[in-house]
């Protein structure tokens, strides 16, 4: 399934859409181990790297609901993988520091997909708007883009808007009125099936896109049903580069 032809703009989502954040994530998983929990082997550090991103108790859809800070939500996550893999559970101190590697490593593992240049500077070529939301934090995302290559793509809205993020249909309007566009008018393309394209469309977006790359699920509690997107005539994609194909819907 395509870009519909009555759409006008495309909001992306950042994390796992325009930047291989679950690579970072791995590179990142890598470093904590090594330095905190250094009796895992590496074969097992995949088993970590899928709790973190599971996030089974939900800790960073609270901190979207603005009901966590990020402090919160990244000190819970990290305490419940040293609980599960037989590290030593952190206090405020020892998170400090952990924190600290964290942000470091994370920030080095930032890359963009093959395909992200190219698309969003092809859709601008066939006169779409490209514009960006993200459920993170303003001067983080800032950062990442520009370190990936893709700071001339406009972060309109990100948590710090409203103090909540996606699925909440006030940040999908707010990006796409910053757009200077009709919602249905506007595609919004993530990762996430529930997040992402659900909540595009239930806050009346003219399309919902799904980007379900083979082998980056999350697994756990999140959505991840074809046939759900099917009930909610949402769009489902390989990769980026299938927004290219126009249909005539």
């Amino acid at each position: 399934m395509t870009l519909s032809n009555t759409i006008k703009g495309v909001l992306f989502d950042i994390d796992d859409t325009l930047v291989d954040t679950r690579g970072a994530f791995a590179h990142c998983v890598t470093v904590l181990v090594d330095t905190f929990m250094p009796h895992l082997p590496p074969e097992r550090h995949h088993e970590v790297l899928a709790m973190w991103r599971t996030d089974p108790n939900g800790h960073y859809r609270a901190y979207t609901r603005g009901e966590k800070t990020a402090r919160e939500q990244r000190m819970a996550r990290a305490n419940e993988v040293h609980e599960a893999f037989g590290g030593q559970i952190l206090n405020d101190a020892g998170f400090d520091e952990w924190d600290a590697v964290f942000q470091n490593a994370f920030r080095t593992g930032w890359q963009p997909f093959a395909e992200s240049r190219t698309v969003v500077d092809e859709l601008r070529a066939q006169g779409i708007l490209v514009g960006a939301l993200s459920n993170a934090p303003r001067a983080m995302q800032t950062e990442k883009l520009a370190i990936c290559g893709l700071d001339d793509v406009d972060l309109l809205v990100t948590l710090d808007t409203f103090g909540v993020g996606k699925p909440d249909p006030r940040v999908f309007l707010e990006a796409v009125r910053l757009l200077g566009l009709s919602p249905e008018h506007v595609a919004y393309v993530g990762d996430e099936l529930d997040f992402d394209a659900r909540g595009a469309v239930h806050a009346g977006l003219g399309q919902g896109i799904w980007v379900d790359r083979a082998g980056t699920r999350r697994g756990g509690p999140h959505d991840e049903s074809h046939d759900h997107a099917a009930d909610t005539s949402i769009t489902v994609v390989k990769s980026l580069a299938d927004l290219l194909k126009r249909s005539g819907n």
